[in-house]
Parts: structure tokens; C-alpha cells; sequence
């Protein structure tokens, strides 16, 4: 009678997903690394220093000697909040070749600017730059910094409530600055840029450049590349951190509420009465050890399922790694302690990275419920697992493999080769993309074994 054995996907994916976050170290060498960005399409991850530096970090993990640009002449660091802080890729970067930078100047202000990559030499920007904004700060704290364009094309630009502590200017709530705010232009019209007409203040009274108001410092934000929803982590006071979610299709307009609420408390209340406040999806409160909070992406990669759709953040004096699932609820990994991370980044695939400001260690993110490195069965040990150029088949028992072939997760065969009767088989999977697979293994004795096989 044949005998089968078979783990179904669906099990598989129950088992054992435990939503474990782990840690692998990908590059180190940087100084005060603050920002991760890439071009769209492209495999390169770009380091932004807060000093001054942005340095390529090629897929390999390894990293260009020259740096990509260098403007530590323009920019202080004299504020542990200032300096070069945010980076930010044109959608059509491949062709125009243009870039944007958020920094603090040597007067202490904001500035962001424009620049492009050399003609000659896709590793080096051009020295030159286009000044867009340059916003005054009248503390040294607070600066914001993150640079994103969303799926409407216009560039998206994170301010904060411009420093001291409990927003003494009320400048959050104040239509007419642009501290305390989410900016929102148009780069591709205008001189040196315009403000999109659904922003909500154009045409009426309010600085035509915001986009959403009530941020105290909005430190990381991030689109989630599948659906266009906006995530906005935002540091707090005393008591809560919090992070905001805007589902798309995106409303502008929206009050986050700071100094009238930090997180879902009141605190200063002045002035805050019939105001239509959105109110955070987490606060997080300091009694866990948070003090100062950075968003990161929702994970939209292949390698780990269980990780889909999730979306992650860590915060500076918690080195955990926080997950937020879809109702709202917050889980964390363990304390990766030695490291005071500061900033995520989102690879061509959707993998995702975080990186210590004080180690300039760059780590890969992983579900290290998935990180054993080898399957085995009474029949077979099948490693390494997570795999990225080739899995070993070893048998260990007088059973051997006749026939491996190896599906997609919607039972899509993408390949399938005739084994013979040795103690090692090697399959080459090089040619697979990341993501999760199914490997079925039919036996000479008619038993048949299906197990899930990750590619990195």
C-alpha cells in the first residue's frame, strides 16, 4: 500500500510562525548611520550618515569606498537632532537621475534640497544642488527629517514642532508654520517646486505646503508600497509614543493632535476645544521602556509570511522590534541589547533593514522561527534552510529520493528533476526568486514528503 506523507502548506504555515523577530548583521563601518533609502528597481541601499555622508551598500553587504555624496561642509551636528537626516529617491530616478536630502544648514535650519547622480558614473551624485525649502528652527531638537514620495508622485516631507519640550510656539496646531506638520509639493512643476491643489490650505488661509497638521516629531514615516497607506510614527513627550496610520486612499487635512493630546491623553488643551483630532492606532507608553520612537515599514517581502502585511518599529532606549498586526494590537521580539537603533530601510524585494546610530551596524530583519538551517525527517536531512544558491538532500536511512520537485505557494510546479540512489544530492535553486516554496520528495519506497523551503 502506498504510504504518504504530506504536510500541508496551510499547516505549515501555522506551525512554527510564531512572528519571532531576528537579527542578522549585513554591513558595518558607518558613522551615526540615521536613514536606509534605494531607487525604485534598483538592488543598491543607500546609508545616509548623519554627518554629512551617503554611502552605497551594494546587495553583496558590501559598501563603496567613495562615498555617494558628501555635504558635511553645509550642515552642524552641534544638536544631537541635527544633520544630514533624510533621503529620498525620485519615482523616475533611472531617468532623470534626481535626489532629495533633508538637512540641518550651519544657521540651525532646515533645508531641503535637489540633486542628481553624475552622467558618467552611477555611484557618485553631482556636488551641485537646487534649494526647495529652507524652514527657520528655532531650537535644535525636533527637525523631523524623512523625506518620502508617496503614490501620488508628490513629495512628502516630515517637520517637526521645531524643539524645546511641550511645543511652547503651539507651532503644531499653527496653520500658518510649516514645524509641526507633514509638507506635501510637487517637484515636477513649478519653480523650484508647487503645492498640489487638493493640499488643504491652498486657496485659503494656511501655508499652502502642509498636508497634515498636530505632529510633535514625526522622527520615520513610511508608505506601504502594496496598498499606498501612510504610517507615521510619531516621538512623544512624557508619557507615549505613538504611530499613526492613514488608510488610502490618502485624506488630506488630518489633525494627529499634538500638544492637545500626546498618544490618547490630554496635554496642553488650550485652544484644543471642537477640534477634530485622528487619533493614533498604538500608543505606546513609556512604563515599557520606550522613549523615543522609530517607525518603520509594513513588510511586504516573500521570505517570511508571517511577517506579511505586519508593520514594524522599534524605538532608541527599546531595542526590540515591534510589530503591529492589522487590528492594531503591538507584540515585540526580544531585546537586542548593545544597539540604538534609529532607522529602517526597505530593500528592491521588500526585505527589511534596521541600523544602530551607536555601533554603525546595518541588520537584516528576519523570522527566525525560520531560521533553523536544516530539515530532518527519519528518511532525510534537507539544509541549508533558508537557502540561497543550493539545498543538500542527504539521505539517512536505506530510503533515497527518486523524484524532488518544487511548487509555489499557489501549487504552481516550477521544477522537477530525477534523483538517484547516493547519499547527497545537491539542488541547485539559484534560479528561484525569495520567497517560500514547497519541496516534494517522493521516495523508492513510495512515501512522499512535502516541506516548505524559504529562498533568500
Amino acid at each position: 500500500m502506498k504510504k504518504l506523507l504530506i504536510i500541508c502548506f496551510g499547516l505549515l504555515v501555522s506551525i512554527g510562525y510564531s512572528q519571532t523577530i531576528g537579527i542578522q548583521s549585513f554591513a558595518t563601518g558607518f558613522t551615526k548611520p540615521v536613514e536606509i533609502s534605494h531607487p525604485v528597481n534598483d538592488s543598491r541601499l543607500f546609508i545616509v550618515e548623519q554627518g554629512g555622508k551617503i554611502k552605497i551598500l551594494n546587495a553583496n553587504g558590501t559598501t563603496n569606498a567613495t562615498p555617494f555624496l558628501d555635504v558635511a561642509s553645509l550642515i552642524t551636528t552641534a544638536g544631537n537632532e541635527q544633520g544630514l537626516l533624510g533621503l529620498a529617491f525620485d519615482p523616475n530616478y533611472a531617468s532623470n537621475g534626481f535626489f532629495y536630502i533633508d538637512y540641518t544648514n550651519t544657521a540651525g535650519n532646515t533645508v531641503i534640497a535637489k540633486y542628481s547622480v553624475s552622467t558618467t558614473n552611477p555611484n557618485v551624485a553631482i556636488s551641485t544642488a537646487t534649494i526647495l525649502l529652507t524652514i527657520p528652527q528655532p531650537f535644535s531638537n525636533h527637525n523631523g527629517g524623512c523625506l518620502k514620495f508617496g503614490p501620488d508622485g508628490f513629495l512628502y516631507i516630515a517637520m517637526g514642532d521645531g524643539g524645546s519640550g511641550g511645543d511652547p510656539g503651539n507651532r503644531a496646531q499653527n496653520i500658518t508654520e510649516l514645524l509641526g506638520k507633514l509638507l506635501r509639493i510637487n517637484v515636477n512643476s513649478g519653480i523650484p517646486y508647487s503645492n498640489p491643489s487638493t493640499n488643504p490650505y491652498v486657496g485659503i488661509a494656511g501655508a499652502d505646503e502642509i498636508w497634515a497638521i498636530g505632529l510633535r516629531n514625526p522622527w520615520k514615516f513610511s508608505f506601504n508600497r502594496n496598498n499606498g497607506d501612510l504610517w507615521i510614527a510619531d516621538v512623544g513627550q512624557d508619557l507615549f509614543e505613538e504611530i499613526n496610520k492613514v488608510t488610502s486612499p490618502l485624506q488630506s487635512g488630518l489633525n494627529f493632535g499634538w500638544r492637545c493630546k500626546e498618544g490618547n491623553s490630554d496635554f496642553n488643551t488650550t485652544g484644543c476645544s471642537g477640534l477634530s483630532l485622528t487619533a493614533p492606532i498604538a500608543a505606546i507608553d513609556h512604563n515599557s521602556g520606550s522613549c523615543s520612537i522609530t517607525g518603520g515599514y509594513v513588510y511586504t517581502g516573500s521570505t517570511y509570511p508571517s511577517l506579511q502585511g505586519k508593520y514594524l518599529f522599534t524605538d532608541y532606549c527599546n531595542p526590540k522590534i515591534g510589530i503591529v498586526a492589522t487590528n492594531g494590537s503591538v507584540s515585540y521580539s526580544t531585546n537586542f541589547s548593545g544597539n540604538n537603533f534609529v532607522t529602517f530601510g526597505e530593500d528592491i524585494n521588500g526585505e527589511l533593514y534596521v541600523a544602530a546610530i551607536n555601533n554603525g551596524t546595518v541588520y537584516k530583519i528576519i523570522d527566525s522561527s525560520l531560521s533553523t538551517n536544516q530539515f530532518v525527517s527519519n528518511s532525510f536531512k534537507i539544509y541549508p534552510n533558508p537557502s540561497k544558491n543550493e539545498v543538500n538532500i542527504e539521505k539517512t536511512d536505506a530510503s533515497y529520493p527518486v523524484e524532488i520537485t518544487i511548487y509555489d505557494t499557489n501549487g504552481k510546479k516550477l521544477w522537477n528533476h530525477k534523483t538517484e540512489n547516493i547519499s547527497k544530492n545537491i539542488i541547485n535553486t539559484s534560479f528561484l526568486a525569495p520567497g517560500l516554496y514547497l519541496m516534494n520528495i517522493k521516495t523508492n519506497e513510495e512515501t512522499t514528503f512535502t516541506h516548505k523551503l524559504v529562498i533568500e
